[in-house]
């Protein structure tokens, strides 16, 4: 009896393990998720950038940040509100649908008078002092497919919810080096979608920085982030971003999303 109990156990094992694992979806279908997650048509917020660097030193940068679709084109826009030093600065990114285009992207430093057009090689830059790169900033809440493969590797729990691990590995080195990760292991919500932790490794194979999405609440039915935050172990330096005045209805110029209104500012 008691050998019979054993290999029903054998037989138990042998059959149920490939079937839970059968149960977690790829990492392409996660990736998928959340590219469809809704994230409304528009949407107008402040955002608040706190850069403190390793010594505790902080800088605070207050913004207006504009997003809208044009069909299936995403366009982006912010317009620095404060200090007095960065007033007027701005960026706008055209992320467009077809993935063989690059997207188009430019700066405008008031103290310059000339709008630079960033280009896809600087994807990886850092984004005028933080801790987010220009592709971060482009990504929002998304990830890109054309970039990276990818595999679940397994489950969690982040802030007490369940989450599907990703690991993203670049699909070749020219691509690494532009976007400056070897890899990237995301935590993903299982039930909502967005990336609630981010880790991304270096081309040197070391820990490079960790990205936590927290205070996610619903505004006008979305799922919205109202905390992003950056710690950067290499170089001790956080940047957190604050969300507020987030609004989803409020109809936006077309005007917004052009080099002249760069220059113009709000």
């Amino acid at each position: 009896m008691k050998r019979c109990n054993i290999m029903s156990l054998f037989v138990f094992t042998m059959v149920t393990a490939p079937l839970y694992a059968a149960t977690l979806p790829s990492g392409d279908e996660i990736a998928n998720n959340i590219n469809a997650r809704d994230e409304g048509h528009s949407v107008i917020r402040t955002l608040t950038m706190e850069m403190t660097d390793k010594r505790g030193k902080q800088r605070v940068r207050k913004t207006r940040g504009f997003r809208k679709y044009f069909g299936d084109e995403k366009r982006t826009a912010i317009y620095y509100l404060s200090p007095k030093n960065v007033k007027d600065t701005a960026f706008m990114i055209y992320d467009y649908a077809d993935t063989a285009i690059d997207d188009d992207q430019w700066l405008y430093l008031p103290a310059m008078r000339k709008v630079r057009r960033i280009s896809a090689s600087e994807r990886g830059d850092y984004f005028l002092g933080t801790d987010f790169t220009y592709e971060d900033i482009k990504q929002e809440s998304k990830v890109s497919i054309a970039d990276y493969s990818r595999k679940t590797i397994g489950e969690a729990i982040i802030d007490g919810h369940q989450t599907f691990i990703v690991e993203s590995i670049p699909i070749d080195k020219e691509t690494a080096k532009e976007l400056g990760y070897s890899k990237v292991k995301l935590w993903v919500d299982a039930e909502i979608w967005i990336v609630r932790k981010a880790e991304f490794t270096g081309l040197r194979n070391r820990p490079l920085k960790t990205i936590y999405t927290k205070a996610i609440k619903q505004v006008q039915g979305i799922w919205s982030a109202h905390l992003i935050e950056a710690q950067n172990h290499k170089t001790r330096h956080t940047t957190k971003f604050i969300f507020s005045d987030i609004d989803y209805q409020t109809e936006i110029s077309d005007d917004l999303f052009t080099e002249r209104a760069l220059r113009r500012g709000l």
